[in-house]
């Protein structure tokens, strides 16, 4: 394999709710699974949910922790902003259209899963400002 793939480990509950969501909801397909973990493909990188026992509270904004993809295309992130709608599946941040006119403008929506965990879903209007435009300092919103 000459790619490179990412992998995250996450948190849930149950693996009936994470196939209605991941699977149903958003389209991923299923590899692997056993009682307590399953597999899922996200746009090709591998997504691991491990069930806990312990409480995963609700987070009280978008930071620290959330995860997601930066789709190469506007029509890609559209596509799933689409499915996302219509699955109704549970928005945390509705779509933006972040910092238009600049560098690092960008579309961004975000989805909470049936375990507090958060998804954010991007498309950069200019590839550079994924990892460039250094001179920029803001990343993200500002916190309290």
């Amino acid at each position: 394999m000459s790619e490179f793939i990412f992998h995250l480990a996450f948190p849930i509950e149950n693996i009936p709710d994470t196939k209605k969501f991941y699977v149903d909801g958003m389209g991923c397909t299923v590899g692997r699974e056993t009682a307590n973990s399953i597999i899922l493909n996200l746009y090709g990188n591998q997504l691991v949910a491990h069930i806990t026992n312990a409480d995963l509270p609700p987070q009280t904004g978008i930071y620290p922790r959330h995860f997601g993809i930066v789709f190469p295309t506007l029509t890609d992130w559209q596509g799933l902003l689409d499915r996302a709608t219509s699955q109704r599946l549970k928005f945390y941040q509705s779509a933006k259209h972040r910092f238009p006119g600049a560098i690092t403008e960008h579309r961004t929506f975000f989805l909470e899963d049936p375990f507090a965990n958060l998804l954010e879903f991007k498309y950069y209007s200019h590839r550079e400002a994924i990892f460039g435009a250094n001179d920029f300092t803001q990343i993200g919103d500002v916190t309290g």
